[in-house]
């Protein structure tokens, strides 16, 4: 067994408002946020969970949210300053920030390059005025456009655009030319992906009139050629990108990698090699609670049995494009392929055409990636 790539996840949980489809722990500013208070607490509880990973070097950190464009410049640069003095952050390591449209200008982009961001992911979903209002997003089409274009002048190392389709009453027709504009945009990461209805959410109570399953694949495959003809490779069920612009962060989860997670209701994953184990733990969910001083950030954490690791491997390592090496199974899972008949599962599936096998590698084929939930049944 060795440690895998470990990576930081820093959650901010506030938002001008909640979205209907968004499933995130994420919460509407109703009042001013407590930047400075949240900002302490995060580096606190980075400095608890530092304890676990040692030296080990940090390769990228995301900040997700919630809209963590609403932080200052400042207070994502004085995270930053604090996260390097708690942990062995890389000096080419990735660091990308969730945008919201409605949220930035282009002093504001400039300044979160200038506290050490390097990547900018900008929740765009749609430049369409109904869909974006059926979407409960805040900005419009200009909106957008401005912020892709503040993007490429912010001297920033990458920029990725995220789009969704099989809006409500979404045609084909519409999402071609959702993905058109996004494409003119000259993003050099586009992550384009379906809207799916998750439970406890304002669409799983009034569900929307969604796309038939016909013009969902009518889009997927045409959106895919789309891509593909604009110079875009898909590297992952719904990401995209331009040559040298993978998003290493996604990259590492998707490989199995570790990360620590801090902020309201982050998750995190950690991987130790003397006690054999990987652990999944689990933030207080509530900004009130995790910044109750009485209280541990700690909320939960259990350790991945043997048995479930295979799952949780394959669930992951799948999504890519990419051959995963055979010995990455062993190597960050701690077993053998013969144990819990994964060998005969994998062999399965290879007969039916859903992966392609060498002595070196396993790899999605095209027919996988478009029955993946099937692949993934079989694997369980």
């Amino acid at each position: 067994m060795q440690a895998p790539p470990l990576s930081l996840y820093i959650h901010i949980p506030w938002c001008v408002q909640k979205c209907p489809y968004c499933d995130f722990n994420s919460h509407g500013q109703k009042h001013s946020l407590p930047e400075a208070e949240y900002i302490s607490h995060l580096l606190d509880d980075l400095a608890e969970d530092a304890k676990r990973v040692g030296d080990r070097p940090v390769t990228s950190i995301f900040f997700g949210g919630g809209t963590p464009s609403l932080f200052s410049a400042e207070g994502i640069g004085r995270i930053l300053s604090g996260v390097k003095d708690r942990v062995n952050l890389q000096n080419d390591a990735e660091i990308t920030l969730e945008a919201n449209p409605g949220t930035v200008e282009s002093e504001k982009f400039i300044g979160f390059r200038q506290a050490g961001v390097n990547r900018i992911s900008i929740g765009v979903q749609s430049f369409q005025a109904g869909k974006l209002q059926a979407l409960g997003r805040i900005h419009d089409s200009r909106q957008a456009q401005n912020a892709a274009g503040y993007a490429h002048q912010a001297g920033l190392r990458s920029f990725n655009l995220d789009l969704m389709h099989g809006l409500p009453e979404q045609s084909l027709e519409d999402a071609l030319a959702d993905l058109r504009l996004a494409i003119a945009q000259q993003p050099p990461h586009l992550s384009w992906y379906q809207l799916t209805i998750e439970p406890n959410t304002q669409f799983a109570s009034k569900p929307p009139v969604l796309p038939d399953d016909d013009i969902l694949w009518d889009i997927q495959q045409q959106g895919h050629a789309l891509l593909q003809a604009a110079g875009y490779a898909q590297y992952e069920i719904s990401g995209y990108s331009q040559p040298g612009h993978q998003c290493q962060h996604n990259l590492n989860y998707w490989r199995f990698g570790d990360y620590l997670g801090i902020g309201c209701g982050a998750h995190g994953k950690i991987t130790d090699i003397q006690a054999g184990t990987i652990t999944r733990t689990v933030k207080v969910k509530h900004p009130k609670g995790y910044m109750d001083l009485s209280k541990a950030y700690l909320d939960q954490q259990h350790q991945v049995e043997d048995e479930d690791r295979p799952f949780e491997f394959l669930m992951n390592r799948l999504r890519l494009v990419e051959p995963c090496p055979i010995e990455d199974y062993s190597r960050f899972t701690g077993l053998a392929l013969h144990e819990y008949g994964i060998a005969d599962k994998l062999a399965r599936a290879t007969d039916m055409g859903l992966l392609a096998q060498t002595q070196q590698s396993w790899q999605v084929t095209e027919q996988g990636r478009r029955y993946l939930n099937s692949l993934l049944e079989m694997l369980v």
